[in-house]
């Protein structure tokens, strides 16, 4: 039985995991739990059922203290960190944004096994994680990670000549204007169902641009052979191209359990961890280039991590007060990544290496202000 931590336990990805745990009853102990704290219910539901020793929160301790007075509740801004800190075989990362780095960093540092699925880790700061991380010792949760974790155990890292991530396009893959995008309909994503500041970044492919920058990292490849296509399907969920010109895939159903469930259980596979691919049916497998006129943050993710230093944590840092503003009904859909470019023009220019998690932040912190400050010009 694994001793599993779950960081993020009431988002998408922590739920899910919690699924599969149930699931296969044996397999997983879930040590401790951490999230947020705006639904206390969901939380201490979550301790009830999987008989939690150890609750992590930003707010609403005292509630839940006192509906579990024999559970130990870590309380405060670095409660995530705390939890991931917790000695245990494998810690899953499910927070969204870049507060995830500090519990990544964290679990690292006391060598807990790391199943990340907090992509903004390494975009803020993805030498000073991977100067961190053991071999093995980090296992990606995304799907398109995974798909390549997967597909490049099929040969040397040598032999590798391409990754390819797959996109799905979001719900605007077919619509030319966008300027008057909703935000109702930036949510309906066609194929997959995820949090909000998740769906709104697979709308304006700010996800694909994280997931280049994650990728250079995680497998230590240069942007130049790293490349994103749309495929709507979401079945694909990344290829490996090789130097001989085979290229490997990774298939099942848009679904986040495969993944989680491999990363908790590396390197043993779970059955039936999520459905598989029904070839009784005809299936249609597209694929098609990315218009970078109408998504430009393709080209400007690969530029910021070219330039790299604190670059990618201003990006990221802009684009997640700009998705806020969105959600707020205060900027228009294409204010977004605008907003992003030109917070990165801005402060582009004298960004300097990171050395640690206070650099981040005070990187970061200068983001927001900027990226605050635009969008007061821009709020429609």
């Amino acid at each position: 039985m694994r001793d599993l931590v779950i960081l993020g336990s009431t988002g998408s990805i922590g739920v899910q995991a919690l699924e599969i745990v149930a699931a296969n009853p044996g397999a997983f102990n879930v040590e401790a739990i951490s999230a947020y704290g705006t639904d206390p219910a969901a939380i201490i539901g979550q301790a009830r059922t999987f008989k939690v020793k150890v609750i992590g929160v930003v707010i609403n301790a005292e509630v839940i203290r006192e509906a579990l007075p024999s559970v130990t509740v870590i309380d405060g801004p670095n409660a995530a960190s705390e939890i991931a800190a917790i000695t245990c075989e494998v810690v899953l990362n499910g927070i969204t944004g870049s507060i995830g780095l500090g519990p990544t960093l964290a679990a690292l540092e006391v060598g807990n096994k790391l199943a990340l699925a907090n992509k903004e880790s390494l975009v803020a700061a993805g030498e000073l994680v991977m100067s961190r991380a053991t071999e093995n010792q980090l296992i990606p949760v995304d799907s398109e990670h995974s798909a390549i974790w997967q597909s490049a155990m099929a040969g040397k890292k040598s032999e590798i000549a391409k990754l390819v991530l797959t996109a799905s396009g979001g719900p605007f893959r077919n619509r030319r204007d966008l300027s008057d995008v909703t935000i109702s309909e930036a949510l309906a994503h066609p194929t997959w169902a995820m949090g909000q500041v998740v769906t709104i970044n697979s709308a304006t492919l700010m996800n694909k641009s994280l997931e280049i920058i994650e990728a250079h990292y995680l497998f230590n490849m240069p942007y130049r052979q790293i490349e994103a296509v749309i495929h709507p399907q979401s079945i694909v969920h990344s290829m490996v191209e090789y130097v001989d010109g085979s290229t490997l895939a990774q298939l099942s159903p848009p679904n986040m359990k495969g993944p989680i469930a491999y990363a908790i259980n590396w390197p043993t596979r779970l059955p039936a961890a999520t459905k598989a691919m029904d070839w009784s049916q005809q299936h249609n497998l597209e694929f098609e280039p990315i218009d970078n006129e109408r998504f430009p943050v393709i080209e400007l993710a690969r530029r910021c991590g070219q330039l790299g230093g604190g670059l990618p944590a201003i990006f990221n840092a802009a684009n997640e007060v700009a998705v806020a503003a969105f959600l707020a009904g205060q900027i228009s859909f294409t204010s977004i990544i605008e907003s992003v470019d030109l917070t990165v023009q801005k402060l582009g220019s004298a960004v300097n290496p990171i050395r640690d998690l206070a650099d981040v932040s005070a990187i970061e912190n200068d983001a927001r202000k900027v990226a605050g400050e635009i969008l007061e010009k821009v709020a429609k």
